[in-house]
């Protein structure tokens, strides 16, 4: 088999070494003066019609904010406005309505768990308020807050019920907070 004539369609790429000797050559002396000044003159129209398409721009951005401003809308505005439709962009994908829906299966999920501990924890104490342990408890407290009663100068020393005792307790501390207020007894106390 022959090897493949070295030229210019090589099957090998061009390496590093290659790009080098291809950037060394000079086009300058392969086109003609006339080619030169062709390209020069285009090379100039060029550069002219970039400068003026710069500056169309920046007119063209300058009319837009006097429009917006024209029209109340601010870049806070705008930057709203993205956001919501970005949002809403988000919202209306398939993996976000996927995880909302799984989501939202949990939250109940977990809302009827919760409401049964807090039903199971109700019937629980409930069980525990009618358990022996609790009513010696209850009578316990009776005992003693009857004999305090009794020591502070009560006039009930029978008892009652747990409920009674309480509320004769609440009821005795209200009425100490009101006798411990003091009403003005002329206009000059009132008037300091």
């Amino acid at each position: 088999m022959e090897a493949p004539a070295q030229g210019l369609l090589e099957a090998q790429p061009l390496h590093e070494a290659d790009e080098d000797t291809v950037t060394d050559i000079d086009f300058t002396t392969i086109i003609s003066e006339e080619e030169k000044e062709e390209l020069k003159i285009e090379l100039a129209k060029l550069e002219d019609e970039i400068s003026t398409l710069r500056q169309v721009l920046a007119a063209k951005e300058k009319h837009l904010v006097e429009i917006k401003q024209k029209l109340g809308v601010s870049l806070m505005n705008e930057l709203k406005q993205n956001f919501s439709k970005s949002w809403h962009d988000v919202q209306t994908t398939s993996a976000y309505k996927k995880t909302h829906e799984t989501l939202s299966h949990a939250g109940q999920k977990a809302t009827a768990a919760i409401s049964n501990v807090g039903t199971v924890i109700s019937k629980k104490f409930g069980d525990m308020r009618n358990s022996p342990t609790f009513k010696s408890f209850e009578e316990k407290v009776e005992t003693t807050v009857t004999s305090l009663k009794t020591k502070v100068g009560g006039t009930n020393p029978s008892g009652g019920s747990f409920e009674e005792v309480l509320s004769s307790t609440a009821h005795a501390s209200a009425q100490s907070s009101i006798s411990d207020t003091r009403l003005p007894e002329s206009e000059e106390e009132l008037q300091c």
